[in-house]
């Protein structure tokens, strides 16, 4: 891949203790094409680094996904709200992956619908710049940057977007303390390569037995 191109970030695999039960979750959701599981016992506790996000066009559509993920089994850790970015709300899906739904969008345009425009990856770093300058080494181009604050990657159309926040930040958007150990329990499945960040998380390649 060469440093100028953008990156395909194919799917995400989560890492849980009941496959069959995520893949119910996040089949309700409209996810199943991105969201992929795996089995593992490996132990985790607290913050896992990370959060994903449904970016969705209207409120009723986050209406809409919340209590479909509610329904589910998620939790909630931020409750739906109006505020001055738009509107959305954070869950936390049964298998401890915790997640935004939002949009900008101040009014509803069409019937509510379980339905998303785009899905983003958000990892927090211990620091910024220099993960920042990991991914550029590895041939992810910079799409927006505002210092050791945040960082957005450029990614392929249709893609799954990544970008990186501190890990303290991270955590206070989504409503957690930043507190955790032990395992991630996320792959990123991409044309990357296979590798590992400085803040211990995996990207893998996409494999012949996985339909990305």
């Amino acid at each position: 891949m060469s440093a100028t191109s953008a990156t395909t970030i194919r799917s995400i695999v989560l890492e849980v203790a009941d496959t069959a039960a995520a893949e119910a979750f996040y089949a309700s959701l409209g996810l199943a094409d991105r969201i992929h599981v795996r089995a593992t016992d490996t132990p985790t506790s607290g913050f896992r680094g990370y959060a994903l996000s449904l970016v969705v066009s209207q409120p009723g559509n986050v209406d809409a996904v919340t209590r479909a993920a509610l329904d589910g089994g998620a939790t909630v850790l931020k409750p739906v709200t109006k505020s001055f970015w738009g509107y959305g709300g954070v869950v936390r899906a049964p298998d401890g992956a915790i997640w935004k739904v939002a949009t900008s969008a101040k009014k509803d345009s069409a019937p509510a619908a379980i339905d998303y425009d785009d899905l983003v990856l958000l990892f927090g770093a211990d620091n910024v710049k220099t993960t920042k300058q990991f991914y550029v080494e590895r041939g992810l181009p910079v799409a927006k940057s505002f210092g050791s604050k945040y960082v957005e990657f450029a990614t392929a159309p249709h893609s799954v977007k990544f970008a990186l926040y501190s890990r303290r930040a991270a955590a206070k958007d989504v409503g957690v303390d930043p507190g955790g150990s032990g395992s991630h329990r996320i792959a990123v499945v991409s044309d990357a390569g296979s590798f590992t960040d400085p803040d211990g998380f995996a990207w893998e390649s996409p494999t012949a037995d996985r339909i990305d």
